[in-house]
């Protein structure tokens, strides 16, 4: 079958490979859609940050080159002895978070903890993936498959949003409404912030954000930025979410938030980020990060049965598997007007 696989910074190839074997804790998924993540973007960009290198992963027992994609969907065509819950046919999305002790407490943010698709056990740009049970979700009926691909950044912004202060009725700002800021911005609807200020340079990114109902702030036409969230807002905002990975914008992010505020990383960071402490202890400010997510799909998928994380607003371009690398991975870091790229992982 074909995948992609990623063997240093710059080098992500097509490659043929063995269709995969199934475990009895397992089934193997015909690939449907499968997102390519601002992760797998620094990993090919800047990488390695997750794949394992030199020595193999440790739950994965893996080392590069390591097939990507942890942001997909697909349906059930073989099933192990042991799964009890799935069978042939059904139409499932994947959790792809490898922990010690599996989904059970704060496994996300376990010392070993890996992503499938960075960290092995294959991945969503290939036709075709074994899967254990555990990281199984059945998808319903009334959502797509290109919808099912958006469920796992979806969690992401979920789950920034639920570990975040706030509360209905609050202002927030994003700041840089790429697929995940968008997808937050989303969640904070959900979560009841009734004005949601994006700060973004993008024009389509722009026209991305006020389509799904925020404020868009644009850093070329004020002349501070800062300042100009604290008109608006009467002083600042409640809660600020950081989702560029630009070392100037966490600054600035911190310092749009009012007394007592809260900054959410949600950023992979490729370098470090200068930020000066007076902005947090004199205002009595909080700033948090968090990486992935935990125990959110079930609510992803119902909030995206009510009509949240909307795919036909959130997807700009769809592109065959074999078109991956230029027209995916080249195609996000030359058009500033791509959003979310969803690949079709199936040979017609």
């Amino acid at each position: 079958m074909k995948a992609l696989r990623w063997h240093n910074q710059k080098d992500v190839r097509l490659e043929e490979i063995d269709e995969p074997v199934i475990k009895s804790n397992q089934v193997k998924m015909k690939v449907k859609w499968c997102g390519i993540c601002g992760s797998d973007l620094h990993e090919y960009l800047g990488g390695p940050i997750f794949i394992p290198v030199g020595e193999p992963h440790p739950l994965t027992g893996e080392v590069a080159p390591v097939t990507m994609g942890h942001e997909f969907s697909g349906e059930v065509v073989e099933v192990g002895p042991e799964v009890k819950d799935y069978q042939v046919g059904d139409r499932v999305v994947v959790e792809p978070i490898f922990a010690t002790h599996g989904h059970q407490g704060a496994y996300n943010l376990d010392k070993q903890m890996g992503f499938l698709g960075l960290a092995g056990g294959g991945g969503g740009l290939s036709e075709y993936v074994a899967v254990d049970e555990e990281l199984l979700f059945k998808l319903p009926d009334s959502l797509s498959y290109e919808q099912g691909a958006l469920v796992e950044p979806s969690a992401v912004a979920l789950y920034a949003v639920r570990s975040s202060k706030v509360k209905a009725g609050d202002k927030v700002a994003v700041f840089g409404c790429g697929p995940i800021g968008l997808l937050v911005i989303e969640a904070l609807k959900a979560a009841g912030a009734t004005e949601i200020y994006a700060v973004e340079l993008s024009p389509e990114r722009q026209a991305k954000a006020e389509e799904l109902g925020a404020i868009v702030v644009d850093p070329s036409k004020v002349d501070d930025t800062v300042e100009e969230i604290r008109r608006l807002t009467d002083g600042g905002v409640e809660v600020a979410f950081e989702v560029t990975g630009v070392p100037v914008v966490l600054r600035q992010a911190i310092q749009s938030t009012d007394i007592g505020g809260e900054t959410m990383i949600v950023s992979i960071w490729e370098k470090p980020a200068e930020i000066m402490p007076n902005d947090i202890v004199i205002q009595e400010r909080s700033v948090k990060g968090i990486i992935g997510y935990r125990d959110v799909f079930p609510q992803v998928l119902s909030l995206m049965e009510n009509g949240y994380f909307p795919a036909e607003k959130l997807v700009t371009k769809k592109i065959k598997l074999d078109e991956v690398v230029e027209e995916g991975f080249e195609s996000l870091i030359k058009e500033k007007n791509q959003v979310k790229i969803l690949v079709q992982s199936e040979q017609k």
